[in-house]
């Protein structure tokens, strides 16, 4: 099964409308992506907890690397550089963490809240090699803006 973005939009809204709380509204989100996509093996946020550090945030999927520094990783590179890492093959990704021995690509996406503050990076890992196109960053960048405001 792949996943439906306008679908998951719409029951993104049904849930988590009037609600502020931002660990709420993350696990809300990891959950209902991991469970819409047979190629999500590890879905979660990485939250900006305090300069130039990442921590594990709601997940679903097995265990998750507990601190990410910006200089480190896929993800590491979504916080630093404010850009999008679509990775195909995370072998291939000089300074890939390997949190997951089964990780073969990586979408890693900024999480952004009404200011544009950077809050935290959402992830999604696969089993799969190239399991991400660009119709995944626009559909998750849409969830993102619809949920947190950025």
């Amino acid at each position: 099964m792949r996943i439906d973005y306008d679908e998951k939009a719409r029951t993104l809204a049904a849930l988590t409308t009037g609600e502020q709380d931002l660990i709420a509204l993350m696990a809300t989100m990891a959950c209902e992506l991991h469970h819409a996509d047979d190629r999500f093996d590890w879905t979660g946020f990485y939250r900006v907890t305090q300069p130039e550090i990442l921590r594990i945030g709601p997940y679903q999927g097995g265990h998750g690397c507990l601190v990410i520094p910006f200089s480190r990783g896929v993800c590491g590179a979504a916080a630093r550089t404010g850009q999008v890492q679509l990775v195909d093959d995370v072998d291939a990704f000089d300074g890939h963490i390997a949190c997951a021995s089964s990780t073969r690509s990586e979408i890693v996406l900024p999480v952004r809240d009404s200011h544009g503050a950077l809050i935290a990076v959402l992830d999604i890992d696969s089993d799969q090699p190239s399991a991400f196109d660009q119709a995944d960053v626009e559909g998750l960048t849409r969830l993102l803006r619809q949920t947190f405001g950025g």
